[in-house]
């Protein structure tokens, strides 16, 4: 009988042992972006058929800010994102040499498609392939980080944090 509980314990100290999360190592990492660019990530010798012209940027930044935004900021840097360097894994900078090692037809299928496991979703069906492409150039032409602010629904809950930290200070201070 004894034997048996020896036994489940190291089984199950073994197993749980194996389950721990912990940041991928140097060689693992760099095998894994390989493995990425050329095998997963689709798209790698389909151009932009979307000029990156001063207006394409404009339009691509808008939808960045309206769709990409909440995830990773204005900017492409998370700026302001709460949760940015939180998540598992973390959400990347989009001026990193990873990301814009891409081709241009490689960040419009990742667009297109999402990256899972991660928290990055599909954009198809939703924004169409022109919009996508003018993300793409505007992921060509990010401004510096922090240069635009953060987003404006993290504004709007930091001013109202900020508000209610006041209101309940306040209170405090009367008694």
């Amino acid at each position: 009988m004894n034997t048996i509980r020896i036994t489940i314990v190291i089984g199950c100290a073994f197993i749980f042992s194996g389950c721990r999360v912990s940041k991928p190592g140097a060689i693992e990492s760099e095998m894994a972006k390989g493995v990425k660019h050329k095998l997963t990530v689709g798209g790698k010798n389909t151009p932009n058929p979307i000029a990156a012209t001063p207006e394409n940027i404009k339009d691509g930044q808008e939808h960045f800010g309206h769709h990409c935004g909440i995830c990773h900021g204005l900017d492409g840097e998370g700026t302001g994102v709460p949760f940015a360097q939180k998540m598992s894994p973390p959400i990347p900078s989009l001026s990193s040499s990873d990301v814009q090692e891409y081709k241009d037809g490689q960040l419009k299928w990742t667009i297109e498609n999402g990256i899972n496991p991660s928290g990055m979703p599909s954009w198809k069906g939703i924004l169409s392939d022109e919009e996508m492409w003018t993300l793409v150039n505007f992921l060509r032409h990010l401004p510096p980080k922090g240069s635009l602010g953060i987003p404006k629904v993290y504004k709007e809950e930091q001013e109202e944090h900020e508000h209610m930290h006041m209101h309940m200070h306040e209170k405090t201070s009367e008694k």
